[in-house]
């Protein structure tokens, strides 16, 4: 607003006798001030809000005040947001008669101004009196959780309460039509908004939130918990990737002793095992013999102990068989140290921050399976050329809290990453970082500082070698490898065992085998970097590979966070070519438009951000078959985007180049460019928001 309207501003409300009521009548007979952004009457009402606080004589008070209220309030329903603060601070809606303006809130809900009524209840802080309920479930039905959100914000009691509700909707004998019906005529309804997979979201979303104990959400969490039950017994009877011992932690402590995933983990056992194997499961994970099928019941009674240890002896042994033919490690058991003593920690340390040393680096967390919160690391691993240090991190900061010197392990692990003379190794470094960040707030801000680091994840798809089809093909039964393990397989000939990976890494103490595979994690780091060191040419890249990793990496750290797999720089700056065996073609520059793909269920993120870019996406459900992607794709011409095992099934069923693989431990918008930059979509200014708000 220009400095000349401003002083004409102030000018007429000098001359004016009731700047007040001029304010109102003039917003009364124009429509301007109805408009989005700055009006002419906008203008004036926050020029005479800064007028009156230089004149604290001109407010009003008494009935001339409250005929002034009843005409503002009157108002306010059709006021833009941005009007409703300056006028309610003029007006000093504040001190107007609470009863009157519940009453006048609860007149623009039952004329269906729900949105209005809500905004009008928090800026004049009324929920304390309001039904929570009443008021936040068409705003839910009209897809304004943020605004229900912000509703409750100030107010735990009423956080309590609402996260109950939308529990109870979550009920499974509960009909979500119930509540549906009272509303059959509101305007903006949007019915594929409300159903019990987005209100499950939307619940986890106000737990982390307003940080409130998600024991007050049964429903829900019995949900999340009988998915994670679903998952683990696909991971360990249909993909056959998890131990014995793993599984059996995470169904333990998944299960625990709730009754309702007792009576779902039976069923899952009969539909997986015989009798004998469930009765066998039943009894190690504590389930009640009443709980059982009568079959299952005799079995538990026949169980002796000599068939316990003859079944275990017989997982040990194919346990063993397994691993020849993984990733070994090079070094001698005893040099493996589990520090959870700071004395022991020193030494460590002593070791570790020498000039010129090369130090591989990984993080271990416990499996959050979809629950509320970012990963806490349990386990810091840091492998030298001669051992290999796990530190304990939870017990570590434990102990020095209790010594009053919670900051000095955070101190040691900055001085690491922060040290230019010392190379640190990782694979997907930031996303340890943001998870050592939430275990430990003193360390949120290494990212930033950290200097001398190789983040391996930045050369993993410019590495020439077998490519993952190829490697299944050859290995028969194996699942295909991916990320880590399939860089140690096309650099030192073997994969890693990944069987302990999804392990509970909070649990103490760790087995033989945990202990193995997080040494191996951190330490296959260094032998990946010696080989590609001492013969990149041999794996398709640059010579000078040291000086580019190591010197151009740690000036510019958060670069790396945006670096797509596929655009590593290369030392003269230009992107690496890949293998020179086959070099890829780009097809001809596609439009947005013109680009139709299918997203699987686990790819939602990405669907909505190509959406965004004004491709055409078809979104499956999280309820849907992986297959339904290709039947759609067949139908409607489209490409399938999919990843991890269903990329297997599905490009078989499509022709040639119409299924995509896509990195998921990649963010939506690095998963994006990695799509848009394989099909050579050229997105333009006009392409972005063409098919959504």
């Amino acid at each position: 607003v220009s400095r000349q309207l401003k002083e004409e501003i102030r000018r007429g409300f000098a001359r004016l006798e009731d700047p007040l009521t001029g304010l109102l009548a003039m917003l009364e007979s124009s429509s301007d001030w109805k408009g989005k952004g700055h009006s002419l009457g906008y203008c004036i009402t926050t020029e005479l809000q800064l007028w009156i606080k230089a004149h604290p004589a001109v407010p009003q008070s008494g009935t001339k005040l409250k005929k002034l209220q009843a005409r503002v309030l009157g108002m306010l329903s059709q006021c833009p947001a941005n009007l409703l603060d300056p006028l309610i601070s003029i007006y000093q809606l504040h001190t107007a008669d609470r009863n009157y303006l519940l009453e006048h809130v609860s007149h623009l809900y039952l004329q269906g101004n729900y949105k209005e009524a809500a905004m009008l209840s928090i800026k004049l802080k009324l929920q304390p009196d309001q039904d929570v309920e009443k008021m936040c479930t068409p705003l839910l039905l009209q897809d304004k959780a943020n605004l229900v959100e912000e509703y409750v914000a100030e107010y735990p009691a009423l956080q309590r309460k609402l996260l109950q509700t939308l529990d109870t909707w979550c009920e499974p004998s509960f009909n979500i039509r119930d509540i549906i019906r009272p509303y059959q005529g509101l305007s903006k309804y949007k019915p594929e908004k409300f159903n019990r997979r987005v209100l499950s979201k939307l619940i986890f979303r106000l737990l982390e939130r307003f940080n409130v104990d998600s024991a007050l959400c049964p429903n829900v969490i019995n949900q999340r918990h009988l998915r994670t039950l679903n998952y683990l017994f696909y991971k360990r009877f249909v993909e056959k990737t998890m131990t014995e011992e793993n599984w059996a932690d995470h169904i333990q402590s998944t299960v625990g002793e709730n009754r309702w995933l007792q009576g779902h983990l039976v069923q899952s056992l009969l539909r997986h095992c015989d009798a004998r194997g469930a009765a066998r499961w039943a009894q190690h994970c504590r389930v009640p013999p009443e709980m059982l099928p009568q079959a299952v019941a005799e079995e538990l009674q026949k169980l002796h102990i000599q068939d316990r240890v003859e079944e275990v002896t017989k997982a040990v042994n194919y346990e063993a068989s397994k691993k020849k033919g993984y990733y070994q490690l090079p070094i001698p058991r005893e040099n493996i140290h589990f520090l959870q003593t700071w004395e022991e920690t020193l030494q460590c340390w002593e070791k570790v921050l020498q000039a010129g040393q090369v130090v591989g680096v990984d993080m271990e967390w416990k499996p959050s399976f979809g629950m509320v919160g970012k990963p806490r690391v349990a386990l810091l691993q840091l492998a030298l050329k001669d051992e290999v240090f796990l530190l304990d991190l939870p017990r570590l900061l434990e102990q020095a809290e209790a010594e009053g010197e919670k900051e000095k392990l955070p101190h040691f692990i900055q001085m690491l990453y922060s040290d230019a003379a010392i190379t640190k190794l990782g694979y997907g470094m930031s996303g340890d970082l943001s998870s050592l960040a939430a275990t430990c707030s003193a360390l949120k801000d290494t990212e930033k500082q950290m200097q001398g680091v190789v983040d391996l994840l930045a050369v993993d798809k410019q590495v020439d070698g077998l490519s993952p089809e190829h490697s299944h093909e050859e290995r028969g039964v194996r699942q295909p490898e991916k990320g880590l393990s399939l860089l140690v397989q096309h650099v030192l000939g073997k994969p890693l065992d990944k069987t302990e990976q999804l392990s509970n890494w909070e649990k103490r103490p760790l087995r033989e085998e945990q202990i193995l595979y997080a040494a191996s994690d951190a330490y296959c780091l260094l032998e990946i970097y010696e080989r590609l060191c001492k013969d990149p040419e041999s794996f398709g890249l640059g010579s000078d590979l040291t000086e580019s990793l190591v010197g151009k990496q740690s000036k510019k750290p958060r670069a790396k966070k945006q670096l797509n797999k596929q655009e590593a720089p290369s030392p003269s700056g230009q992107e690496f070519q890949g293998p020179r065996t086959e070099p890829s073609r780009l097809p001809a520059p596609i439009s947005p438009q013109e680009f139709s793909v299918v997203c699987d269920n686990m790819l939602q993120g990405l669907g909505r951000y190509l959406r965004c870019l004004g491709v055409d996406v078809r979104l499956l459900d999280n309820e849907d078959d992986h297959r339904k992607a290709a039947e759609i794709a067949r139908q409607e011409g489209r490409v399938i985007l999919t990843s991890g095992l269903p990329y297997q099934t599905l490009r078989s069923q499509v022709g040639e180049g119409r299924c995509f693989s896509v990195n998921c431990s990649q963010k939506a918008k690095e998963q994006a460019l990695q799509v848009l930059k394989h099909f050579n979509v050229q997105v333009s200014l006009g392409d972005i928001f063409s098919r959504c708000q």
